[in-house]
């Protein structure tokens, strides 16, 4: 497999698709909009978004499985698997507020070979292969050096379910408050992994997640000298819906903190 040729046809169909998910912008109306759940919502964009991608995906790797937020395909333990993403923020892109993105990832043999996050609103292209570095728009990005928590920033998400957990998630939210140069919490968790990777971010930590958030953004951090883990210290990430992310110089303090506050008490 040439997976660099494959990350760049990828990325033409993120950019692609993401051109229509900019145009059509304008077009939405209230009737276009349904809701999934409290604070999860969907339109056609989403769902045209991700058939045009497992379309072309498709003709790239022809016998390849599916894990997609909007159910347009799925996967039966094939050897190659792609997680999509078609629009991930979408509350924010109704909302006409950035980031919302384009996440593509496959795996080979569950083990991911290739990451593409396409940001729609700033033109940014976030993207990585097997054996490569990390990239935006042409350019090595790599985590941010700094070590210590009084100089870093940090990104979060809040659950749109899940809410057991909502008071220890608090809890370090104020501990973060006080102790860094300050929290954010932008709406795409792929895009905030890819901020991690190029240094805007020093870590990021969230739950209630699925594989197609974070999919891409945990591999191309990953080549950008970033480290992931689960709340717990483990590595069911992708599917166990709980992340710690952070630079190789900060993940272990980074680390100790969000476990002590989230993680299976013993």
């Amino acid at each position: 497999m040439d997976y660099k040729k494959l990350c760049f046809q990828v990325q033409d169909i993120a950019r692609e698709v993401g051109g229509f998910i900019r145009d059509e912008q304008k077009k939405l109306s209230a009737e276009n909009i349904e809701v999934k759940s409290v604070a999860s919502l969907v339109t056609y964009v989403d769902k045209t978004a991700e058939q045009r991608i497992i379309t072309a995906l498709r003709e790239l790797i022809p016998d390849s499985g599916f894990v997609a937020e909007e159910g347009t395909a799925d996967s039966k333990n094939e050897k190659y698997t792609w997680f999509v993403d078609p629009l991930d923020g979408t509350t924010n892109y109704l909302f006409g507020v950035s980031p919302h993105s384009v996440s593509i990832a496959l795996a080979e043999d569950n083990r991911m070979v290739l990451g593409v996050v396409y940001e729609i609103g700033a033109d940014e292209l976030f993207y990585a292969w097997k054996g490569s570095a990390a990239y935006c728009n042409g350019k090595e990005i790599k985590t941010a050096t700094r070590s210590k928590s009084e100089e870093t920033l940090i990104g979060t998400g809040f659950p749109y379910y899940d809410f057991d957990r909502v008071d220890d998630y608090i809890e370090a939210m104020r501990y973060l408050m006080k102790n860094t140069l300050g929290l954010r919490r932008f709406g795409s968790a792929a895009v905030d992994l890819c901020y991690v990777a190029c240094g805007r971010f020093d870590a990021f930590y969230e739950h209630a997640l699925h594989a197609w958030d974070v999919a891409a953004g945990v591999f191309i951090l990953q080549q950008a000298g970033g480290k992931i883990t689960d709340f717990n210290g483990g590595d069911n990430w992708l599917f166990g819906g709980q992340l710690i992310s952070a630079s190789g110089s900060y993940f272990n303090e980074f680390y100790s903190i969000i476990n002590g506050y989230l993680g299976e008490k013993q």
